[in-house]
């Protein structure tokens, strides 16, 4: 992870170099006793969408409307990952999610097919409309009792 040149693969075609992912530490949350109060194993990961060289327009546009739950108003993607006891496991963890992330956001989504309803789901339609018909004609006083 320490190699300069070192990408982290989206897709087949989309890498984006380390230098554009910032990572901040802190100390984890919940039960671990001396350990989790002493060392900073909870990972933040930063990726700034909006600035991001690697990044065509339409991929940051993409990004900015599927990811909006991740991103703040300044259009940096923030990830988090804690579940582990090593900082290194934790930022291997934060990696790994943010590329799923990314690769899920930038897949197209495939068309919808128009489909006509097949015989039975209209009969079944048709049925509960008469159900429903009935259902209301009987609430109605008699023409008798008007």
């Amino acid at each position: 992870m320490n190699d300069a040149n070192e990408r982290v693969i989206i897709t087949p075609s989309l890498s984006i170099p380390m230098e554009e992912l910032s990572f901040h530490f802190s100390r984890a949350g919940g039960p671990g006793g001396q350990h989790v109060n002493t060392s900073e194993t909870r990972v933040e990961l930063r990726f700034d969408v909006r600035r991001s060289p690697s990044l065509s327009a339409w991929q940051k546009e993409r990004i900015l409307e599927r990811l909006g739950s991740y991103i703040d108003s300044d259009g940096v993607l923030h990830m988090f990952a804690a579940s582990r006891r090593s900082q290194r496991q934790n930022r291997q963890e934060v990696i790994e999610r943010f590329q799923k992330l990314l690769a899920q956001a930038l897949r197209p989504r495939r068309p919808r097919l128009p489909t006509q309803p097949d015989a039975a789901a209209r009969q079944r339609r048709l049925e509960a409309k008469r159900r429903r018909s009935q259902i209301k004609r009987l609430r109605r006083l008699p023409p008798d009792e008007l």
